[in-house]
């Protein structure tokens, strides 16, 4: 059998475009995922089901690819790099924080060439996925697949309320609605987790398809790359069961993230000719743009020992009171994030072994950007994932740094003072200088998650560019990249929202093509 699209990768994106493609009953769609599928929710494992089961996203979890990669040369160990593998993918283990982009994100994609993605193209779309159970605006979604909803300040817990009475102190406005296009300040953050229940693509949007006789959804299959015929992309080579073959399309999709979609191009012999040809794979198209302009988040988690009779709420952290707020010196709104939380553990580790509670600081626009490649012609084994974190700029270093300094200035404030015992990293000394805070940043920075840009789109006369603004690989046919890759820049915010909305746009072009 050929189908008329092949989506490779049942993520964030895949989930989305498989339930807008099959709206046709005319066209037949196969969506391929490495993991495992759980169609019926009474079997929903509950690492998956639970969103504040922070195990999910736990080193070797069941569900979880546990990629490794680079940050600092400060840093000897790698950090963990947490991937969905699941149909669902990092919708279905993430931390449910359904946060848009600010409107200059989407503005400066369209400045760098890419005038169909400006802020409002993209609003109705971000309005298209969710259902937003707040706020009834025209800014806001009422009918989409997403449940969207913020936690009530009657209900926050007393670190919540603590850190937003202090960044108040401190000057921060209060923030009802941190998907407004003009927010700022201190309040909750966007949710999408009704009743704890962290709702994946998985949960939304293919749920509500799967009964479709057009949809196949295949589990368990590897892809081990895109099949041309010259420069037209016609089929995918998949592993299944040990059994390895062939699959015809007359469209591929690739919606395997901002690590596995430059993977698999690579692996097909798209990308840096000099990569391709040390390994061996025939170059079908020299793309250097493939894997380069790794985007991310630069994260900064400091933790704080609280009071022996404080009580900690690790199965209930209600991580969602945040500000965001522009750093001193910057032009770029809303470029930091700090985060309070009900609870302190090691990244990608047991919540239930909580020392404290912990500020996350989070560099939402970063200068630097890093790079990823292959090393071998097994699909199974990671690229190398340089994060290149604090090499390109220095003000990414000096905007964490600010950061930390805040979250001991919120601590003296007076509604800390049944809580905090102390803090506990960084210690008294590295907190003297600017240069011994910048020598603890680089040996801590870590991940928020949110890999993004390794095959970013942009017009003809960028070299590094990998796709067009309709998301189509530059130089082939029938082939195109539909996920957190393909933003240009990483936006200021949690990327799962945008992603989404990135699935939600491509297949409407599908549609209308």
């Amino acid at each position: 059998m050929k189908y008329d699209y092949i989506i490779v990768g049942a993520g964030s994106a895949g989930c989305v475009i498989a339930s807008r493609l099959s709206d046709d009953p005319g066209k037949s769609i196969l969506l391929l995922e490495a993991g495992p599928d759980y169609p019926e929710f009474e079997h929903y494992p509950d690492d998956l089901k639970f969103g504040y089961n922070q195990t999910a996203s736990a080193v070797d979890a069941p569900h979880n690819w546990s990629f490794q990669g680079n940050t600092t040369p400060e840093q000897p160990d790698p950090m963990p790099v947490p991937r969905g593998r699941v149909v669902g993918g990092s919708s279905a283990i993430n931390g449910q924080m359904l946060l848009r982009g600010i409107p200059e994100d989407y503005d400066g994609w369209a400045a760098m060439g890419n005038d169909q993605w400006g802020f409002t193209d993209v609003l109705p779309y971000l309005r298209k996925l969710e259902t937003d159970t707040d706020i009834h605006d025209d800014f806001h979604g009422s009918e989409g697949p997403i449940p969207v909803r913020r936690f009530k300040e009657d209900t926050w817990l007393p670190a919540q309320k603590a850190f937003h009475a202090a960044c108040r102190a401190q000057g921060h406005p209060h923030d009802p609605d941190m998907n407004h296009p003009e927010s700022g300040g201190v309040g909750p953050i966007p949710m999408n987790n009704p009743n704890g229940i962290r709702m994946s693509t998985s949960l939304t949007y293919l749920a509500a398809c799967r009964h479709r006789l057009n949809l196949t959804v295949k589990p368990d299959v590897v892809t081990h790359r895109v099949i041309f015929e010259g420069k037209r992309a016609t089929g995918v080579e998949v592993e299944s069961n040990g059994e390895r073959f062939m699959v015809e399309g007359s469209e591929i999709i690739l919606t395997c993230g901002a690590i596995g979609s430059p993977q698999l191009l690579m692996l097909s012999g798209v990308g840096p000719a000099a990569v391709l040809n040390g390994l061996g794979i025939p170059v079908v198209l020299e793309a250097p743009g493939v894997g380069q302009n790794l985007r991310d988040h630069p994260n900064i988690r400091v933790p704080v020992e609280v009071l022996d009779d404080f009580p900690l709420n690790p199965e209930d952290p209600r991580t969602q009171v945040a500000v965001r707020y522009t750093a001193a010196g910057s032009d770029l709104r809303n470029d930091m994030q700090i985060m309070a939380s009900s609870f302190s553990s090691p990244i990608s580790g047991d919540p239930l072994e909580a020392e404290g509670i912990r500020f996350t600081c989070i560099l939402e626009l970063a200068y630097g950007s890093g790079h990823l490649k292959i090393t071998s012609t097994d699909p199974n084994v990671q690229p190398e994932l340089n994060y290149n974190y604090f090499q390109d700029d220095p003000r990414d270093l000096a905007r964490l740094r600010e950061a930390v300094r805040k979250c001991v200035q919120v601590l003296e404030h007076d509604d800390y003072k049944p809580i905090v015992k102390r803090l506990l990293e960084p210690e008294p000394g590295e907190l003297e200088s600017d240069e011994a805070l910048d020598n603890w940043l680089k040996r801590n920075v870590t991940t928020s998650q949110h890999i993004s840009g390794t095959c970013k789109m942009g017009p003809d006369d960028d070299p590094m560019a990998v796709v067009d603004q309709q998301c189509r690989v530059k130089g082939l046919e029938g082939l195109r990249v539909a996920d957190a890759s393909v933003m240009p820049n990483c936006i200021r915010a949690n990327t799962n929202c945008t992603t989404i909305m990135i699935a939600e746009r491509v297949a409407d072009w599908i549609n209308q093509a």
